[in-house]
């Protein structure tokens, strides 16, 4: 489990602009499990809906159990994990979990350790997120 907050980005912009204040930023904290069998975030719809998401379009996912439904893939998010943050998009489903998989813990550079789960920054790059590129020569 790791903690996670998770904001309108839309609300964020119009502090930039003046025309909100900083208190009326539509922001959650919550606990997340931490999934690397997940590939993007998965957010309650509940939360979605909290925080004013907007829906860009649906995506089949499949689940767990092997179904395959179709749900609300929303933008305009910006998490943060363990000071690290990132704008995204998230998959929003019925329930209460929230699923931190594989795209944001890249994005974020941290790394699961396997015997405890627990989740931490990447060692290598302590100070921010350390990106890999490839060069054309």
């Amino acid at each position: 489990m790791a903690k996670i907050k998770l904001s309108n980005l839309i609300d964020q912009s119009s502090v930039r602009r003046g025309l909100l204040e900083p208190d009326q930023v539509r922001t959650l904290e919550m606990e997340g499990l931490v999934d690397t069998g997940a590939t993007s975030l998965v957010i309650p719809l509940a939360v979605a809906e909290a925080l004013g998401l907007p829906e860009v379009r649906r995506r089949p996912v499949r689940l767990a159990d092997g179904s395959v439904h179709d749900f609300p893939l929303v933008s305009e998010l910006h998490i943060e994990i363990l000071g690290r943050g990132m704008i995204c998009d998230a998959i929003a489903i019925p329930g209460n979990t929230l699923l931190i998989g594989q795209i944001p813990l890249e994005m974020l550079d941290l790394v699961v350790d396997p015997k405890s789960r627990d989740l931490a920054v990447n060692p290598e790059s302590p100070d921010a997120p350390l990106f890999d590129a490839m060069r054309a020569a």
